[in-house]
């Protein structure tokens, strides 16, 4: 599991086969931007080329999807199929690149890698690779799933139809930046639309206008009191309280004319346990508090995008099993929240527990310097390695289910 540079066409040379460092180099420097993030971006196509031809070289059989036009998934599995099952995932896409010097470098100084997909997600990525390639000749009476998905940040239609298509698993790990904690909960997100309808008319006629934007600021005041009573009233051990906050809004054509209309939208950001539906019912109260305080509030909410929060239970052979493989290799296994939405609630919400574990930190995710620390991807790619060694090899020498 050596060497530390690839070829210039990307392939893996003699002695790098496993070395996620040098993996994490090569996919940095394939760039593979979210085009609907960004006008341009190359989307997932060359990156999925590229980590289907390093699978193929260890002996998998990767099979590649195009989830939408230019949009791919890569999928590799290995072993019986008599055991236990593990999934590693890993997204391909980045965000975009606008303020970033070298954005494709993949530069290593000090102990860090530059550029974009760096932390996030594509050292998380090389680490799951390099689990894999450890694991390409063993015997193991289980079965290991590598899923590469496109598309995790806009809309996850990689993992949507990673799932659609039937993936599952007695277990996954979802190599997200977590700085090496293990993160088995995360928060989850509703986007409420709020219209404000008011009335058209001349600046000089406030007899006949009615201002809309001045409305929609008193439903403003209603949810800045409850995102207060959230602050105070809810709570999770890993994640701490439900929150929400106002995202964007919009209204009026001109400074002298009455506005007849406002749109605001506000994200809620969701608990474990917490439903569309429920987190609807508290907004209806919030608005009708609006209302009470502005009679005159011609107002509605509607639910827009929902992505539920999910969590694995700390006790489950997926937590210890991950907390005994870092004590392993020599780190803490601390275990955190993910405050973050990520692609785990698809795989949780259709029965495979996920977990976050992964290098790098959220903090340096989509920041205008991106970079990983080496020593995080090669502590990282040791732990899953021995993780995914022993989980699918239940019994006396692995961590059973």
């Amino acid at each position: 599991m050596i060497g530390n540079e690839s070829g210039a066409n990307g392939k893996t040379r003699p002695g790098m086969r496993a070395d996620p460092v040098a993996m994490t180099r090569a996919l940095v420097r394939t760039p593979s931007v979210n085009p609907v993030l960004e006008a341009g971006g190359a989307g997932e196509g060359a990156v999925a080329e590229l980590v289907a031809g390093w699978l193929g070289e260890w002996g998998y059989e990767p099979a590649r999807s195009e989830v939408a036009p230019g949009r791919w998934n890569v999928v590799a599995r290995r072993g019986a199929g008599e055991g236990p099952s593990l999934l590693l995932n890993g997204h391909l896409d980045t965000v975009g690149v606008a303020g970033m010097a070298a954005p494709f470098s993949g530069a290593l100084r000090e102990g860090r890698i530059h550029g974009r997909g760096a932390a996030d997600m594509k050292s998380g990525v090389a680490c799951a690779l390099a689990a894999a390639a450890e694991l390409a000749d063993a015997e193991i009476p289980g079965e290991l799933i590598v899923a590469l998905t496109a598309d995790e940040e806009h809309a996850s239609l990689g993992m949507e139809a990673l799932v659609a298509a039937g993936a599952s698993a007695d277990a996954a790990v979802v190599c997200e930046p977590t700085s090496l904690a293990i993160m088995p909960a995360h928060k989850g997100f509703l986007w409420i639309d709020a219209h404000a309808r008011g009335r058209a008319a001349h600046g000089s006629r406030p007899e006949l206008g009615i201002d809309a934007i001045a409305h929609m600021g008193h439903v403003l005041v209603a949810f800045e009191e409850e995102a207060r009573r959230l602050a105070r009233q809810t709570d999770h051990p890993l994640l701490g309280p439900a929150s929400l906050h106002a995202g964007t809004i919009t209204g009026g054509s001109a400074p002298s004319v009455y506005p007849d209309r406002c749109h605001l939208v506000v994200e809620r950001r969701t608990l474990p346990g917490e439903t569309a539906e429920s987190v609807m019912i508290e907004a209806a109260e919030v608005l009708e508090r609006a209302k009470r305080s502005c009679p005159g509030l011609n107002a509605w909410i509607e639910a827009g995008l929902y992505r539920a929060a999910t969590e694995v239970p700390e006790d489950s052979a997926l937590v210890s099993g991950l907390k005994r493989a870092c004590t392993d290799a020599g780190l803490p296994g601390t275990v955190k929240g993910m405050s973050a939405w990520v692609d785990a609630c698809f795989l949780n919400e259709t029965g495979t527990p996920a977990v976050c574990f992964g290098p790098g930190s959220i903090a340096q995710a989509h920041a205008d310097e991106e970079w990983v620390s080496v020593e995080e991807i090669r502590s990282c790619a040791r732990v899953l390695a021995d993780f995914a060694r022993r989980f699918l090899r239940p019994g006396p020498t692995g961590f059973g289910l």
